[in-house]
């Protein structure tokens, strides 16, 4: 089974090359791993977390800097089942972060305090997904 954490550099590239001057919706699919995996030595190494704990940790250390750079979270769920997709891929919770460009994600991701934190992150999960969208609008139907 192939799982993603973070991304390929060619998924990156393929994120920087878009326009950068326009609001962004970044869809979040996280699986949980269900024992945290810190690495040796890490303050939080040992202390027998879930990976939820884990991510509870870097919402924590990492909020204020999502918040300082625009981010805001659009929508959150939890994983109920799978209707269309393939049945053994079980997701914990989702969400959809707004930032007003991607410039703003950027400076979040190279923030020093962002970095520590996403230890977390890794620590976290089995397996996740993040997708760029651009925003559209909200309605009837699906058109």
């Amino acid at each position: 089974m192939t799982t993603y954490i973070d991304p390929s550099p060619a998924n990156f590239q393929a994120f920087k090359d878009l326009p950068r001057d326009r609001p962004i919706h970044m869809l979040n699919l996280l699986q949980f791993r269900d024992n945290a995996e810190y690495p040796q030595g890490h303050e939080h190494a040992g202390k027998g977390w879930s990976g939820k704990r884990a991510y509870q940790e870097y919402g924590k250390t990492s909020g204020p800097i999502f918040q300082r750079v625009g981010g805001s979270i659009v929508w959150r769920g939890a994983f109920e089942t799978m209707v269309t997709g393939p049945d053994a891929k079980q997701w914990h919770e989702g969400f959809v972060a707004q930032y007003p460009n991607s410039g703003a994600f950027f400076e979040m991701i190279k923030d020093p305090e962002y970095q520590l934190a996403v230890v977390n992150r890794t620590a976290a999960l089995v397996d996740s997904r993040l997708m760029r969208f651009e925003p559209g609008a909200a309605g009837e139907g699906f058109g």
